[in-house]
């Protein structure tokens, strides 16, 4: 199992939610976050003072699914985060070692 994590522009997460579903990804997590990369945050005007915003804020989504899947759920991911433009995210992977659905107890891949 792999757990593919997202930082994506918050007006993507759509696209990217519509993109997994026809995949079989049955459930995400999604959280609000904030962060830089290489473009360290950006210049705003508010009431005509200038000031820099050193955090912009990204969605983190993170999804578990079957070693088989992860090349497909990453490949539908960058594609939808898509925008050309500097600040569209990353993904990475990692190894799930073990998973649990606690309402029933099944483990691993019966768990998602």
């Amino acid at each position: 199992m792999k757990l593919i994590m997202a930082i994506i522009k918050p007006f993507k997460l759509d696209d990217v939610r519509e993109a997994l579903t026809p995949l079989g990804v049955q459930g995400l997590t999604v959280t609000e976050v904030k962060g830089f990369g290489r473009q360290k945050g950006q210049t705003e005007i508010y009431r005509g003072a200038e000031y820099h915003v050193s955090f912009l804020p990204k969605i983190k989504v993170e999804v578990v699914v079957a070693d088989d899947l992860a090349d497909q759920v990453i490949e539908a991911i960058a594609k939808a985060a898509h925008t050309g433009k500097i600040g569209d995210g990353k993904v990475f992977v990692m190894d799930i070692e073990r998973a649990m659905r606690i309402r029933t107890g099944e483990t691993d891949g019966e768990a998602l």
